[in-house]
């Protein structure tokens, strides 16, 4: 342990979950070398070889086990340190950690742990113990004897052990369907993220009246401690090109005042959310680690491409359809914004020419055709 934490500050590793739960493993496995080592230098000894040479040549017999074991496990956390992502720079820290306190408890196994049977260790023969030792014997013994008849009566019931096998078999299937799974588990955090999209012609005061309403609803909440929010801006996570959005950060009380976790604040609040019109809200809890690609109200997201728009027309709004019918999934949304409200304009070039303007306009997607524009009203300035 103290040379394992010691490797950890080098790298300047903490005491997160991720090293925490690497010690906690190799527990399991760098005691398996020490007892290795330690039970062979005993068998010696009771056999009457002295202290030292038992020692010596316990160590010998069991280096190579030893040695074997240990890289054996270290190679199996290898391909974890070349994993790529988040996963790759999480798991980094973890591999490290748990390859470096088996390396390390390989070279006190094959050194430290002899020299210590050497000097410490007697044959049993020769030593009087006390009642605690004595008790503690008998109820190892007792374990013992009910350990070896269990295994005496599992050969004579093949048929019992069959069936139980079967049965644990069966249990493992239909737990795996109910286990949560997802690459991290969601964190409590403290604040809830995301935004609010309307309609794709939403004017600026209909999202500002629609996100006054949100508000309300979420500051209505016991758990809630601050609300913020804004629309008329693309500066938001998550927030698409246009007015039509808006972004929203809610801050929780702590965990001890509202007795329940981001996510069933969020679970709560959705069905008032949902009843507010004008536009729908996106909240998800706040994660330390957020997910790759791009910035999302949502904690998944599917891309969809294809070889030309018109497909994407198509597709997009069935696929987004679709997956709202799907009772595992909430809050489904889609980034395409191609229904706006627009506005021709026809001017006469020559005239323009003549009075000395320009067809410059303040637009964000206008596209020329002959002497006309023709762009979302929602753009207009």
């Amino acid at each position: 342990m103290i040379g394992t934490f010691a490797v950890m500050y080098l790298c300047g590793y903490t005491l997160d979950n991720l090293s925490l739960m690497a010690l906690a493993i190799s527990t399991g496995f760098v005691v398996d070398d020490a007892i290795v080592v330690m039970e062979n230098t005993v068998r010696l000894m009771e056999l009457g070889v002295p202290p030292m040479a038992a020692a010596l040549k316990g160590s010998e017999e069991t280096g190579p086990t030893v040695l074997s074991m240990s890289l054996s496990l270290i190679a199996v956390f290898i391909p974890i340190l070349f994993m790529g992502g988040i996963p790759g720079r999480l798991f980094h820290e973890f591999a490290v950690t748990l390859a470096v306190s088996i390396a390390i408890s390989m070279m006190v196994s094959l050194t430290l742990t002899p020299m210590m049977c050497a000097y410490v260790l007697r044959p049993e023969n020769a030593v009087m113990h006390g009642r605690l030792y004595r008790f503690t014997e008998q109820v190892f013994d007792r374990l013992l004897g009910g350990y070896r008849g269990s295994l005496i009566w599992v050969p004579k019931h093949p048929v019992l052990v069959l069936l139980a096998f079967l049965g644990t078999l069966a249990l493992n299937v239909v737990l795996m369907g109910d286990v949560t799974k997802g690459l991290f588990p969601i964190q409590d955090t403290g604040s809830l993220l995301g935004g609010i999209q309307g309609p794709q012609d939403a004017s600026f005061r209909a999202m500002q009246s629609a996100l006054i309403s949100i508000e309300k609803v979420i500051q209505a909440d016991p758990a809630v401690d601050v609300v913020t929010g804004f629309t008329g801006s693309t500066s938001g996570p998550g927030s698409e090109d246009g007015s039509n959005s808006g972004f929203l950060f809610v801050t929780l009380k702590p965990l001890a005042q509202r007795k329940l976790s981001a996510a069933e604040v969020l679970d709560r609040m959705r069905p008032q959310l949902e009843a507010v019109p004008g536009a729908s809200t996106l909240l998800k809890p706040f994660q330390d680690i957020p997910s790759e690609g791009k910035s999302s109200n949502a904690a998944y997201q599917y891309e969809l491409s294809a070889d030309n728009v018109a497909d994407l027309n198509k597709w997009g709004p069935i696929l987004n359809q679709e997956m709202k019918k799907l009772p595992q999934l909430k809050d489904v949304n889609i980034d395409q914004q191609n229904g706006g409200l627009q506005t021709s304009i026809d001017y006469d070039r020559r005239t323009a020419a003549r009075l000395g303007t320009t067809r410059s306009l303040s637009t964000n997607r206008s596209t020329e055709h002959s002497g006309k524009h023709r762009f979302p009203q929602s753009t207009l300035r």
